[in-house]
């Protein structure tokens, strides 16, 4: 742990570090939403293409995460931390020089890998180099940070796909990477490896198969024509190997998710908390720029400028949401934020069939900052406060975790959500604009349509997000009632 005036600078080399390379990382599971509709066009590529060029990298943020940490434990912090920061760069580079988009999609995948050897290393190398009187201030500022960034991808992401190209959203990285390793380098101390830390291969072997199979699964499931044999039974393995990873982690003296974690009410309760609300959010998050693109022809830009009344009230609440949880508890704040949050996204239905920006759209994205604001700091105090001092670490890598698998599942099963209210929408109409629209799918712009074409797609277009966001805003609100009966009341806690 580092002391004195050096060890100051060094504690904000690591501040400026660990919030850089985590803001990447989670920036890049949304900044891709807005770049969608340039992305399939640009390639020529269907629905579930698309929902590749997201899930790939979720999927590996999600699967390694837990293994991400267990390797800072083994091989050093700093050491593990740099080489995902400069996978991710050279990651990167080849998503932004991608010349198919198989070869897209690949360097998602490796993109979320490198992001899960940051993410963990982030929030460790912060508890090394903070001591504790200081450390709650630090851990504050990067998980606001991390909070935030999500919402910001998509604003930055739309300026960059409006004025230049969608492949600016993924060289971007590139100089923030090289930031970053330079002030590693250079600032932040090397810590000695536990070389003795037991690195559990088996068990990430047997989540990164078990989620990628499920994944393929529902994806398919969600592209029209889907639904065939291959397709459930990919997703059904992939569920089976993920219970044989729950068995496997029981049995191995060294799991990379410890199992005992989960005999506390308040853990069990906080993650389901969580897998809930974040499949939610994400969920509604990723389809709503596409949903406004091609329902009411926003630029990509505006598309993505309505997470800003998000972002702010976010970032101005999450600051005090640890404060109101402190004065009344964390049970009553995890109730009312999820179910306030719940609620907006019920109303996005309505404001995108609106689809005014100000007088719709708006409003709605600022009351879902207020939900997620007061949420975001309690539930991570929850979580550390239901995890003995030693299990800290895992508890919030397992917290982390269950968020990254949350929006993993949510784009991929939301997709078959959307995609049968798309259908219902279309209903009994025939005739070639509605072949053409049924041809073309939810999120794709139908080449030289006529207005009756161009009514058929947008109101197909409206049905479909709005089945997912009906799903999505109850799934927040039971998110509220599994805070309630599942957080210990202040008294308690």
């Amino acid at each position: 742990m580092t002391n004195g005036a050096g060890g100051s600078a060094a504690a904000g080399a690591v501040l400026l570090a660990t919030i850089l390379a985590s803001s990447m990382a989670f920036m890049d599971g949304s900044v891709v939403t807005v770049a969608l509709p340039a992305i399939r066009e640009g390639f020529g590529a269907g629905f579930a293409e698309g929902q590749w060029t997201a899930n790939a990298y979720t999927l590996t943020l999600a699967a390694f995460t837990l293994l991400g940490g267990a390797a800072g434990d083994a091989f050093g912090l700093r050491r593990v931390f740099m080489l995902g920061t400069a996978l991710f760069g050279v990651a990167s580079a080849f998503c932004g020089l991608a010349w198919s988009v198989e070869v897209l999609i690949a360097a998602r995948a490796v993109q979320g890998i490198g992001g899960a050897l940051m993410v963990p290393g982030s929030l460790a190398l912060i508890s090394a180099h903070y001591p504790p009187p200081v450390r709650g201030r630090a851990i504050g500022t990067w998980a606001a940070a991390s909070a935030i960034a999500p919402a910001i991808g998509p604003v930055l992401g739309g300026f960059l796909v409006d004025h230049g190209s969608w492949r600016a959203i993924f060289l971007i990285n590139l100089p923030l990477a090289v930031a970053v390793l330079a002030v590693t380098a250079l600032r932040v101390p090397d810590g000695a490896a536990r070389r003795d830390a037991p690195m559990d291969w088996t068990g990430g072997a047997l989540a990164v198969i078990g989620l990628g199979l499920v994944a393929f699964g529902l994806t398919r499931l969600a592209e029209p024509g889907g639904g065939g044999v291959i397709d459930i039974a990919a997703a059904v393995a992939g569920f089976a190997v993920l219970v044989g990873f729950i068995l496997y982690e029981r049995r191995t003296a060294h799991p990379m998710m410890p199992l005992a974690l989960f005999a506390d009410r308040q853990f069990a309760g906080v993650n389901l908390l969580t897998l809930l609300l974040y499949f939610a959010l994400s969920g509604a998050l990723f389809f709503l720029p596409t949903a406004l693109i091609e329902a009411h022809g926003y630029p990509a830009a505006l598309a993505g400028s309505v997470f800003l009344p998000f972002v702010l009230v976010m970032g101005v609440l999450s600051r005090y949401g640890g404060g109101l949880a402190d004065r009344l508890g964390p049970r009553p704040v995890l109730t009312v934020g999820p179910i306030v949050t719940g609620l907006a996204f019920i109303a996005l239905a309505p404001a995108v069939q609106d689809g005014g920006f100000l007088t719709a759209i708006v409003p709605v994205m600022l009351l879902m900052g207020l939900g997620m604001g007061i949420t975001v700091a309690p539930l991570s105090t929850a979580v550390m406060n239901a995890a003995p001092a030693s299990l800290g670490g895992a508890a919030s890598g397992v917290n982390n975790a269950v968020a990254r698998v949350a929006g993993l599942v949510a784009v991929a099963s939301l997709g078959l959500a959307v995609g049968i209210g798309f259908a219902l929408a279309l209903g009994g109409e025939t005739g070639p604009a509605a072949d053409a629209v049924r041809a073309a799918g939810f999120g794709a712009a139908t080449a030289g349509a006529d207005a009756a074409t161009s009514l058929l797609r947008t109101r197909a277009t409206i049905a479909g997000f709005g089945a997912a966001t009906v799903i999505c805003g109850v799934l927040a609100i039971l998110a509220g009632v599994v805070g309630w009966l599942t957080v210990r009341p202040r008294s308690g806690a």
